[in-house]
């Protein structure tokens, strides 16, 4: 981090959706796992109905979708069983959305702190990350369960800006959902939302700061941003 950098907001990205179209990887396991209870694949075209809450509710919801309902305990074993699976197969096909490792570099070397706030696990975050090699460019991963809180809350998103050395007063938020936006809201920080995500609801719907459609556009809003918060 550049001397002459304290003056920059911490950049704050959600990963599933945002970062990286992790769908196809998910589909798969939920697919194993729909398997193991007699249920029909669904395909990564209906991943907006399933993906982005989590992957306990994205069982839940892939059940639904053939009228299945499981009880909590089965459901916590499923769980548990797509976690395991997923650690060993979460980068067979997934990329990162077009632009995103070159805008990271580019908030990088400009001297931006950068961290990651999501929902997903905090290990299968890193490791993701890792396969991706994008993780050295954040000063901090923080998942579900870095804290006793997660998104929507507004401390997951404060608490990650902390761990990365960044002031939580003076961050922004990208990310791809009414979680996202919601959260940024909570903490009291702008947001910018990406359209090309996984959610059930066009971002222009919920009322984000900024929209982008594709990463080069990423580095001209967080300028405009910090101009307009300055004026």
């Amino acid at each position: 981090m550049r001397a002459d950098s304290a003056h920059l907001p911490t950049i704050v990205f959600d990963l599933d959706g945002t970062l990286a179209d992790t769908a196809p990887d998910l589909i798969a396991i939920l697919n194993v796992i729909l398997e193991q209870e007699g249920v029909a694949p669904i395909s990564v075209d209906r991943a907006r109905d399933v993906v982005g809450a989590g992957a306990r509710a994205m069982i839940m919801r892939g059940l639904a979708l053939s009228g299945r309902e499981v009880s909590d305990q089965r459901l916590g074993e499923l769980f548990r069983t797509f976690l395991d699976l997923y650690a060993n197969a979460l980068a067979v096909e997934t990329t990162l959305f077009p632009g995103a490792r070159e805008a990271v570099e580019a908030l990088s070397q400009a001297g931006y702190r950068l961290a990651v706030c999501t929902n997903k696990y905090t290990m299968h975050s890193r490791l993701l990350l890792e396969a991706l090699g994008l993780s050295h460019h954040f000063a901090a991963i923080c998942g579900r369960d870095s804290f006793a809180w997660s998104k929507p809350d507004a401390r997951h998103l404060t608490l990650t800006i902390e761990q990365a050395g960044g002031n939580p007063r003076h961050a922004i938020m990208v990310g791809d959902s009414k979680t996202d936006i919601d959260t940024a809201r909570n903490a009291g920080l702008p947001v910018i939302a990406v359209t090309f995500g996984y959610t059930d609801t066009p971002v222009d719907q919920l009322g984000p700061d900024r929209i982008i459609d594709h990463f080069d556009a990423l580095m001209p809003e967080i300028v405009s941003l910090k101009a307009a918060s300055a004026a």
